[in-house]
């Protein structure tokens, strides 16, 4: 079995301040462990989401991936976690507080976890401190964010000091759907993540793209979740769109977005062999990581099954598993876990 690095996986404290009673307002969530190795994620009274000691027992989460030979996770908290709706200056207290825990998991055992953090992108300045902090002080690689800020596009200018921040500290930055559009409209059959997912990580390459992010910042390393949602499955439409329609396309950057294939990554969660080969053929051999949204019920339950159920050669899975990992992840920030891969 070859070794692997799991890039897409979220982590929680066991415990959590009370920041709604602190801060008297909002959906902070709390943990009501209920029953031995379980939580309730609870929104005040409402429940949210059941969590098992693996999302916060680093013994638990070591142990599971030696079962299946994940050597390294790349650890980020859950976007409920976000909290960019919140004032400002609580969101960055509750982000360093999470940031604080990652760091520290870290630490305990820098060989099996590399951290990502979050950051309070409603201010995007106070976002470029925290990610500074977190980086030079706390040895993280990057960041994880979300596909929209309280409903604005990730291509909008004052989000420039988040992504020259991560390009000066060479910081990958992990792309993950929340808040997914018309979620509202479609609360039956759990389609907010069955559809809207898709759709939001397609919404935040597009805007990457069309808004000259990605051609600003050539050097920053973006990886987004779940194989991408439907951009590399729709393209094609896209691209198609921005040659017929410039005028209402192409305003902000003239470059073809099928252009932009090879300059970011994708993580390999798309449950489906076909979908893999083409994402893979798409977005070029060294562009696709492994990541399994571990621990959660819509992950890849048995980490890296799906890339080595592929008859591809040994060194193209080589470079799924874990060499195209270390390559987003950058030379700082693989400097504890290379080793283990030589």
């Amino acid at each position: 079995m070859l070794p692997k690095i799991d890039i897409h996986t979220h982590v929680l404290p066991e415990t959590l301040p009370d920041w709604f009673k602190k801060f008297g307002y909002g959906d902070f969530i709390r943990l009501e462990h209920h029953k031995p190795c379980c939580a309730k994620m609870m929104i005040g009274d409402r429940f949210f989401r059941e969590i098992e000691h693996n999302c916060w027992d680093p013994a638990v989460r070591i142990a599971e991936c030696r079962d299946c030979n994940v050597l390294v996770q790349v650890l980020s908290t859950i976007p409920v976690m976000f909290h960019y709706w919140a004032q400002p200056s609580h969101a960055l207290e509750t982000s360093r507080y999470l940031n604080d825990h990652i760091a520290a998991t870290v630490s305990n055992a820098p060989q099996a976890f590399v951290g990502l953090a979050t950051v309070p992108m409603q201010d995007p300045q106070l976002a470029a401190g925290e990610l500074e902090r977190c980086v030079r002080d706390l040895g993280m690689a990057g960041i994880q964010i979300g596909s929209n800020v309280n409903k604005k596009n990730l291509d909008q200018r004052e989000f420039d000091a988040v992504w020259e921040t991560a390009e000066k500290l060479d910081a990958c930055v992990f792309v993950h759907p929340w808040e997914m559009m018309g979620r509202d409209e479609m609360q039956k059959y759990w389609l907010p993540w069955l559809v809207g997912m898709p759709a939001e990580t397609c919404r935040a390459i597009c805007s990457l793209i069309f808004g000259g992010v990605m051609a600003r910042y050539p050097k920053l390393r973006f990886a987004f979740a779940h194989g991408g949602g439907s951009f590399p499955y729709t393209v094609g439409r896209i691209e198609h769109g921005f040659n017929e329609r410039p005028d209402l396309v192409a305003v902000d950057n003239g470059v073809n977005p099928r252009d932009y294939f090879g300059k970011f990554y994708f993580d390999s969660l798309v449950h489906d062999p076909k979908a893999l080969q083409y994402l893979m053929e798409v977005a070029g051999e060294d562009f696709v990581a492994l990541g399994t949204d571990y621990p959660f019920p819509l992950g890849e339950l048995n980490p890296g099954k799906l890339i080595e159920s592929m008859s591809w050669p040994q060194p193209l899975k080589e470079k799924l598993l874990y060499r195209n990992a270390l390559a987003w992840l950058g030379a700082n920030a693989s400097k504890n876990i290379v080793r283990l891969f030589e």
